[in-house]
């Protein structure tokens, strides 16, 4: 006897609205991971669609007369849609590496398989200058630190522009894609892309240091979704606690700052290894949209004498 099987549902839809709300079912009913620029299925599927049918991202897809939710589709575009939702959900690769772009604070940058796809917090504080107070005439020098596409590199440089902004990373790939963004945003004359493994290279001295490292310990390593292990693990994995990296960063740094400089670090959800490992080092820990345990700023003399008692 022939057993029978339940045919996959498919993307459908005579408008764009229509595409969206099929699109957000599918990727729900896939269990496709979030995270990469998206948090939930409707704003994934609203960046599918509209990317695909070459409609601006900031579209409004609401029920007003100035929205595209209404905009008919012909069978050629829903082909063209499908296909990408499809490659979404076989591949489990994140949406930005599909689509080649991925958005901070609005500004576009290139994205590909070489490198992390950009979701730091930082960029939330170089936009709306929650750490200038930290900062001064004397910040001149300023350091990205684990790089990958260069995103906080060019968004330092468009929030400061009368700094010099270095960004630099282990991975020659990750620099290769750092070096489109760059040249994308014309900012060559003012940003300088360093290949170092941590600060080997660097010997500075830096004003700032921005770096959001490979923080991810090996316990959640293990149970990360397909979707995270599609980007390099050297951009992920920070040993047993997470905090591999972080142990030498925070050594090396004092000798490779000038005297007023301040380290800006993203732990993600490693607040507890981070306080297991350093609990005596005095940082503040700044307030961003996921809450006040994801980015800390430590100050030179903090590290100088943590590291000299």
């Amino acid at each position: 006897m022939t057993g029978s099987t339940t045919a996959l549902p498919t993307l459908q839809g005579a408008t764009v609205g229509a595409l969206v709300q099929s699109g957000a079912a599918l990727l729900t009913a896939a269990g496709v991971s979030f995270g990469h620029g998206t948090t939930n299925a409707q704003d994934e599927a609203a960046w599918l669609v509209l990317w695909r049918l070459g409609l601006p991202l900031d579209s409004n897809l609401g029920d007003g007369p100035d929205s595209v939710a209404n905009q008919p589709v012909d069978q050629d575009q829903l082909a063209l849609a499908a296909t990408l939702f499809e490659e979404r959900i076989r591949t489990r690769k994140p949406a930005a590496y599909l689509t080649r772009e991925a958005w901070l604070q609005g500004v576009p940058f290139y994205v590909d398989e070489r490198a992390i796809v950009p979701r730091s917090f930082i960029a939330e504080l170089l936009a709306d200058g929650s750490i200038d107070d930290f900062l001064g005439a004397h910040t001149r020098r300023v350091l990205d630190l684990c790089t990958g596409n260069g995103s906080l590199a060019v968004l330092a440089a468009m929030a400061w522009p009368e700094v010099e902004v270095t960004g630099a990373d282990i991975s020659p790939d990750a620099l290769a894609v750092a070096r489109i963004n760059v040249d994308r945003h014309g900012l060559q004359d003012r940003i300088a892309l360093q290949l170092s493994d941590g600060l080997a290279q660097l010997p500075g001295p830096w004003d700032l240091i921005l770096c959001n490292p490979p923080y991810v310990n090996a316990a959640s390593m293990a149970q990360l979704p397909a979707e995270y292990l599609a980007e390099p693990t050297l951009a992920l994995a920070g040993g047993t606690d997470g905090m591999d990296f972080i142990r030498q960063l925070l050594q090396d740094a004092p000798a490779r700052m000038s005297e007023n400089a301040v380290l800006i670090l993203e732990i993600g959800n490693e607040r507890a290894h981070f306080e297991a490992a350093f609990g005596q080092l005095p940082v503040y820990w700044i307030d961003t949209s996921a809450g006040e345990d994801q980015v800390l700023l430590a100050t030179r003399q903090a590290l100088v004498s943590y590291f000299s008692s």
